[in-house]
């Protein structure tokens, strides 16, 4: 996973940096698309000042992170603790307009500031959930009653440093499932790397970065007790992302990508409790998406 991260990032540094070939007067009325690539054919038409958007569902993949949970009479870190994404296994679900955002989801709408540069807002429904049961290290303490109202804590309680400690469903369970939410604002740039020698289809490679809110709504069951909490900002993130865009006209395209993430969630809802009980985590993920996009 890190030698993918680097290589999207490479990447994007590559082509978001990169200098516009020149472009004469003489040709600017037959080619107004802007390129690193040389290619044989070229549009005749700029994508500048249109707005866009697309839709379409992702699959994701994290590192290990640190969880942090803390309260009353407890504050102790799960170390390296492995998650997964949560796809909804292929059905009905992803064609029925009533359901098309429970599935893991991508939408962003954007506009062109340039033919080759464009600015767009995003909402990334990702889902995270902790493995369980694991094996992890964990460092810190829990008391034998925790939380107010109290939750009893005998069987776990005492001082850990370091020590093995197996998460299992009675001591806790822990997903970002509704989801693992990441608001961005993203700048993205365009580079058309082949053309159809008739007709309006073409490919561009596109790459990006991105900065943003997590917005997680949080299941969070710590001794059996806690629920599905509400949306909230949790923290911030920032992202790079590298991929192609099929255009099929002047308007319709399919595009897939990967992006790469880093979150720092230092606000994360527990047990319902807010003022008493709460996490904290910093996430790295790769995501892996597939949308179908309008140019207006």
């Amino acid at each position: 996973m890190r030698n993918l991260i680097l290589l999207v990032v490479s990447m994007v540094a590559t082509t978001v940096f990169a200098q516009n070939p020149a472009v004469t007067k003489a040709d600017s009325t037959l080619n107004l698309s802007k390129s690193i690539f040389k290619n044989v054919n070229s549009r005749n038409y700029s994508n500048k000042g249109k707005f866009y958007f697309h839709w379409g569902y992702n699959f994701s993949s994290y590192a290990n992170s640190d969880l942090r949970l803390y309260g009353k009479g407890y504050d102790f870190t799960l170390k390296n603790v492995v998650a997964h994404d949560r796809p909804t296994p292929l059905s009905a679900t992803y064609i029925d307009i009533s359901r098309l955002s429970i599935p893991q989801f991508n939408f962003h709408f954007g506009y062109f500031i340039k033919d080759n540069y464009s600015i767009s807002l995003g909402w990334d429904h990702m889902k995270y959930v902790v493995d369980v049961s694991q094996t992890v290290k964990i460092t810190g303490n829990i008391a034998p009653s925790i939380s107010e109202p109290a939750i009893d804590a005998s069987a776990y309680s005492g001082r850990y440093y370091n020590a093995d400690f197996t998460i299992n469903p009675d001591f806790l369970t822990f997903e970002h499932t509704d989801g693992f939410n990441y608001a961005s604002i993203e700048v993205e740039r365009y580079d058309d790397a082949w053309h159809a020698k008739k007709g309006k289809m073409y490919l561009a490679m596109e790459t990006g970065l991105g900065a943003g809110l997590v917005v997680p709504r949080t299941d969070v069951r710590l001794l059996e007790v806690g629920q599905n909490n509400y949306w909230n900002v949790a923290g911030w993130g920032i992202s790079a992302k590298a991929g192609a865009k099929l255009f099929f006209n002047k308007h319709l395209f399919f595009q897939g990508s990967l992006k790469t993430g880093w979150t720092n969630l230092s606000n994360i809802r527990t047990t319902g409790r807010n003022a008493i009980d709460k996490a904290q985590q910093k996430i790295s993920y790769l995501e892996n998406y597939w949308v179908l996009g309008y140019i207006l």
